[in-house]
């Protein structure tokens, strides 16, 4: 039985905490904050309840799976999953509205081609096929096993199969994810569509890879999931199972270094000076405190990806029947918005792209005459957005929401700094998940480190940003200590 010091609680670490003590380790988790979920929080007031970090969950059977292996209660006894449909609906630019079926080709495509006439359904659901293509060629690799030693082959080979296209007398093939939805989708509105997934993440889709078509199909294919009271219910469950499993947490104990003997991790040193001899150390990912940078040749950590800033609004009046839990409300000025997120001189707020949350969750309202409404766009990291960018949020939303603003009771507004705050990353940097292509550029370091002993999870470690990349994430940390070197992931 070894001793393993987690350092955070966010979800990457809770996974990894639970799994490694099924394995009958000695785990204990040190939070330097008052509770766990790091980004997965919520905010109550006045019988309202929000999500202040992700509302939605995709690929659930990661977190099924941690329940499968650490435990007899499967996790829908522990949390409630309810599928949502539609699995979103989107406003576009020029006012079209579409509703996508969760989880459905044939009904998208219909939906589709109903919304934006003949033709559009089937485009779309052609890139679905391909970029399913790209699943599958990188779906173990990215997701299931630890980041392989060669590396580059990810980093230089593009998965997706983009479609021949004639420009200027010569034939091209997509490399980015704007000319997959320019060349191959050929409707501003599919291309926004498209586009969205890779913004939702603070990605630029003018240089995202192509093989960034793994995100919407990832929705398509798995379906969009709300957990009944939010979010945060996931978090509590997670964290439960690790109570259960006899994982030790201590809250309010900052880590500042991890300790070393004898050439590998030996411990971690606390905020008051006493040390915590451990046998592995498993820390949140690339730039963690004492975490020691990658030998020459390997996977470096991403830096400066954008923020979010997030509006959470009490709203008196009840949720009218048949509202979609998600609505997408896309800009009317998409190179605006870009040179706003990712230009070297920032342009000022215009109207960007809204992502409108209205669950219908008794558990999250006082009563059945209220709604609780939460809005969240992108922004860079560390922006201390001013009344002008919250009132231009607002506008968005009212073109799916008319009347917004005479419903509002009360608003609060969730920051970058507030997410830098919960997760001591600078400037409230939220990763991306792993993409193959781009030199690389979009992977994360490997689990393992250049100290023995060192381990890194969550979204900053591969395979990256995002709820269920946390989840794999904390397996494939879990695997490494219990298997060694030779682990090469779930079979």
């Amino acid at each position: 039985m070894a001793r393993i010091a987690v350092i955070g609680a966010g979800m990457g670490a809770l996974a990894a905490a639970a799994r490694l003590a099924v394995a009958g380790h000695r785990v204990t988790v040190y939070e330097r904050t008052e509770t766990y979920g790091g980004a997965v929080r919520r905010f109550e007031r006045d019988g309202f309840s929000f999500d202040t970090g992700p509302g939605l969950l995709t690929l659930p059977a990661v977190w099924r799976d941690l329940f499968v292996k650490t435990g007899k209660e499967p996790l829908e006894a522990c949390a409630e999953l309810v599928q949502v449909d539609p699995s979103a609906r989107h406003v576009f630019a020029d006012g079209t509205e579409a509703a996508l079926p969760n989880a459905s080709r044939a009904g998208v495509v219909s939906a589709l081609d109903e919304a934006l006439g003949a033709g559009a359904g089937g485009r779309w659901g052609d890139f679905l096929v391909r970029a399913r293509e790209a699943w599958d060629r990188t779906r173990r690799p990215l997701l299931e096993e630890p980041l392989w030693p060669n590396w580059p082959v990810l980093a230089d080979r593009e998965p997706y199969p983009s479609v021949p296209h004639k420009r200027l007398l010569r034939t091209r093939r997509a490399g980015t994810l704007a000319e997959v939805g320019a060349w191959e989708l050929r409707d501003p509105r599919l291309a926004a569509l498209l586009e969205s997934h890779a913004l939702a993440y603070g990605l630029d889709p003018r240089v995202t890879p192509a093989s960034a078509a793994v995100l919407p199909y990832m929705e398509h294919a798995f379906g969009m999931w709300s957990v009944r009271g939010g979010v945060r219910e996931l978090a509590r469950a997670v964290y439960e199972r690790c109570l259960a499993r006899r994982v030790a947490f201590a809250f309010g104990a900052e880590v500042t270094r991890i300790v070393e003997k004898d050439g590998r991790a030996a411990g971690v040193e606390l905020g008051d000076g006493s040390v915590v001899e451990a046998d592995f150390v498993v820390a949140p990912g690339a730039g963690a405190v004492g975490v020691p940078p990658r030998g020459q040749g390997e996977v470096g950590p991403q830096r400066g990806l954008p923020s979010r800033l997030t509006v959470l609004l009490a709203l008196r009046g009840g949720r009218p029947e048949g509202t979609a839990h998600r609505t997408i409300v896309h800009t009317r000025d998409r190179e605006g918005e870009l040179t706003a997120l990712f230009g070297t001189a920032p342009a000022p707020a215009a109207a960007p792209t809204v992502t409108v949350l209205r669950p219908g969750d008794p558990a999250l309202v006082p009563d059945a005459a209220h709604e609780a409404v939460t809005l969240s766009v992108v922004v860079p990291a560390g922006a201390e957005p001013g009344t002008d960018l919250v009132e231009a949020v607002l506008s968005v939303a009212e073109r799916a929401l008319p009347g917004l603003r005479d419903r509002v009771l009360w608003r609060e507004l969730r920051t970058p700094a507030d997410i830098a705050g919960e997760t001591g990353v600078e400037g409230g940097s939220v990763p991306a998940p792993a993409l193959a292509a781009a030199g690389g550029r979009l992977l994360h370091p490997a689990n393992s480190t250049a100290l023995p002993g060192l381990f890194t999870v969550g979204g900053w470690a591969h395979p990256g940003g995002g709820l269920p990349h946390a989840g794999m994430s904390g397996a494939l940390v879990a695997g490494l200590v219990v298997e060694g070197p030779r682990f090469r992931g779930s079979q």
